[in-house]
């Protein structure tokens, strides 16, 4: 029987794609696949909200806004944050959360083939960063809701600098620190998973 439903669901999302639309799929990672194939409809705008957000992200790291830190930093958490508060808005919470996780067993996946995302190799202290970021952006819209781009830009800057949301600890330098406050080499992070990268509030500002 399960064996049967996998084989309707594969064959209908298949049916629903464009061969353009294939090839994209093709380069996803499994988790997403997987959750195109369950969620064939919404994989679209998905699609386009991951580019918008992007490119507004990419304006964030340019403005004096946040910190400029695009990995591990408020502008790390901006960028989860505001994905999940679009796709909410458009797709609805369930997906939207589905989506997310299925993003961090994608890092998962990156981190056992040594890759890089957003310049370092992803681990599990910024999983859990990623996953309370995503929860508080779902908490800052409704589904449908209709707050203006740039209100829910501000909104989600106002959370971040109230400290709702998380980062990673980091001196003025960028070196990452344990949550006693001592620099972790680089090489000791080399292969890790697990590490002694400390997560703080996202008021919390590297200098102070």
């Amino acid at each position: 029987m399960n064996k049967l439903l996998l084989f309707l669901v594969l064959l209908f999302a298949t049916q629903t794609f464009s061969q353009s639309n294939w090839k994209s799929f093709k380069k996803l990672s499994g988790p997403k696949q997987w959750w195109v194939i369950w969620h064939p409809f919404k994989a679209k705008k998905s699609h386009e909200i991951s580019k918008e957000v992007t490119r507004i992200s990419d304006s964030i790291i340019k403005s004096n806004l946040l910190d400029g830190d695009a990995s591990g930093g408020q502008v790390d958490a901006f960028r989860h944050a505001y994905w999940m508060a679009r796709l909410k808005q458009e797709i609805g919470e369930s997906a939207a959360r589905k989506l997310g996780k299925s993003h961090e067993k994608e890092n998962y996946q990156t981190y056992k083939k040594q890759k890089l995302e957003d310049g370092i190799v992803p681990d599990k202290i910024s999983s859990e960063m990623d996953l309370h970021n995503n929860e508080e952006g779902l908490k800052l819209v409704s589904k449908g809701g209709k707050t203006p781009r740039k209100g829910l830009i501000y909104r989600i800057v106002n959370a971040i600098q109230a400290g709702k949301m998380k980062v990673i600890k980091k001196d003025e330098r960028g070196n990452f620190l344990t949550c006693e406050g001592k620099t972790i080499t680089p090489k000791s992070l080399q292969g890790k998973w697990k590490n002694d990268k400390c997560l703080v509030s996202s008021s919390i500002l590297p200098f102070e």
